[in-house]
């Protein structure tokens, strides 16, 4: 008789159980020291470690570069939130608190409750869920709260910030159970679709899209005007309901058209840039100001 076939749940646990054997009960491997380039500097606000967790220490190279945002891919597995962009890389000493959640409280209770001491940035953590967004999100919720010390805060439509303020991406299964929560630790990514939407920016406090599918300037050349035109619109229309925008798929390779495009969203005041080069972009913010 064949065997049954395995789901994608089935792969994952299998994949999750094989390297517990391995790890055994050892908490996740000791990473060495990032270097700390922007000591002594002003923390960038507008910047964004996209898949922050392939860096090689992630959260601490994010930070070292002064970055005011980092993104975290999470799957919901047997429990657990691990941290991976893809199946493969499932591993079960990465998990979100592991990575993110257990050394930004220690640092934050390190520095009287800052991110970056002596300022009162609240770091953005988006938390891309790459499983069913509905079981995931109450698994995240659940977590969460063990941090509530330091993270931003929604009650009864009233938000309070804090150290760091969680923004949930990813599946869109994860709006429901948020919505249904009279005390919230996270909030909501929205798409375009949102803005004039009746999802108060107090759950969606961030709107977040495809470069590529909006507009199709990448850097070469002078941007169209009535691309500029309409990236400002944009903008300004979140910015108007108390919203933050970001674009993802922007041009990323080093070299002028990178610039170009990043010269526009600062122009246009979009609120973070995003990248998988920190030293680059720390560098242009740096020398922006």
């Amino acid at each position: 008789m064949p065997a049954p076939a395995r789901t994608p749940h089935t792969r994952r646990a299998a994949v999750v159980t094989a390297a517990a054997a391995l790890a055994g009960s050892l908490a996740a491997p000791a990473l060495a020291a990032a270097p700390d380039h922007g000591r002594g500097r002003p923390p960038l606000r507008r910047a964004h470690a996209h898949n922050d967790y392939e860096h090689p220490h992630p959260l601490t190279d994010a930070l070292g570069h002064g970055f005011g945002s980092v993104e975290a891919d999470i799957w919901l597995v047997d429990g657990r939130l691990l941290v991976a962009h893809d199946e493969a890389e499932l591993d079960p000493a990465r998990t979100l608190e592991a990575l993110y959640l257990d050394p930004l409280l220690r640092r934050v209770r390190a520095q009287h409750g800052r991110v970056y001491r002596g300022h009162r940035l609240s770091l953005q953590l988006l938390i891309d869920i790459k499983t069913a967004g509905g079981p995931a999100y109450r698994e995240l919720s659940r977590r969460l709260r063990r941090y509530r010390s330091m993270l931003s805060v929604c009650v009864g439509g009233h938000v309070h910030a804090g150290a760091v303020t969680a923004v949930v991406s990813g599946d869109r299964g994860a709006r429901e159970p948020m919505e249904a929560e009279t005390v919230r630790h996270a909030f909501y990514d929205g798409r375009l679709g949102d803005l004039g939407g009746p999802a108060p920016a107090s759950l969606a406090p961030l709107i977040s899209d495809n470069w590529t599918l909006h507009f199709g300037w990448r850097g070469v050349g002078p941007m169209p005007p009535a691309e500029r035109a309409e990236l400002r619109r944009i903008t300004a229309a979140a910015h108007a309901e108390g919203r933050r925008v970001r674009w993802w798929a922007t041009p990323d390779l080093p070299g002028p058209a990178r610039e170009a495009v990043w010269r526009e969203l600062l122009a246009a005041g979009v609120d973070y840039l995003n990248t998988d080069d920190l030293a680059g972009l720390e560098a242009f913010l740096r020398a922006a100001r």
